[in-house]
Parts: structure tokens; sequence; C-alpha cells
């Protein structure tokens, strides 16, 4: 059990993104994309980043995939995956206070 928990196994999967939204189809495959991640579990971090909490490497790897099914024609966009150890050593602002990071999310695994 103590392996499924280590913060050096559960990982972040973060998806940065730049599309265009210049014509009013840009605009929609922008809310489609985004819509699409949402619905996959990521949560927005900030404008254009989005992030999900995987237990495992491999769940990780299953997200991934899915984001890059969806791809949209123009645009950029970026995934990078880290560890919850990573993740925890990040320092946010809000102005110049430190802020808390988001917590870990305890989710249970069933097979």
């Amino acid at each position: 059990m103590y392996e499924r928990l280590n913060a050096y196994r559960i990982m972040w999967v973060l998806v940065f993104f730049d599309l265009p939204t210049e014509t009013k189809k840009d605009r929609k495959i922008y809310a489609r994309f985004r819509k699409d991640i949402m619905a996959d579990g990521f949560s927005m971090f900030q404008f254009s980043i989005y992030l999900r909490h995987c237990p495992s490497r491999e769940n990780a790897e299953v997200h991934i995939k899915r984001v890059k099914a969806i791809l949209p024609p123009k645009g950029n966009v970026g995934i990078m995956c880290i560890t919850d150890k990573q993740f925890g050593m990040m320092e946010i602002f809000r102005g110049k206070e430190l802020a808390e990071n988001p917590e870990t999310v305890q989710q249970l695994e069933l097979f």
C-alpha cells in the first residue's frame, strides 16, 4: 500500500495551451478542447494551464494519450508530467504573499 502513495510514484499531468481565438470557429475549437480535457478530469490551475492528479505513471500515460487524441489542428499545446514530490515543492504566490499549494487528491483505486 505504501508503494501506491509514494510521492515519487504519484504523478501530476499538466497541459499548457495557447490556441487561436480570432474567428468564431477558432473559439469553438478552443472551447471544445478545454471542455474535453475537463471531462477527462483536468482542472484549471491558471488560464490555459490545466492539471490532473494521477495515482501512477501508467495512469498518467492513459490521460496523456487522451489529450494527444484531441489535439486541435492549430495552436500550441504542451504536456508535462511531474511527480507529486516535485509538485509539492512548487511555490505559488498571490500578489507578494505565498499561497498554499493545492492539496493532493486522495483517491481510492478500485480494480
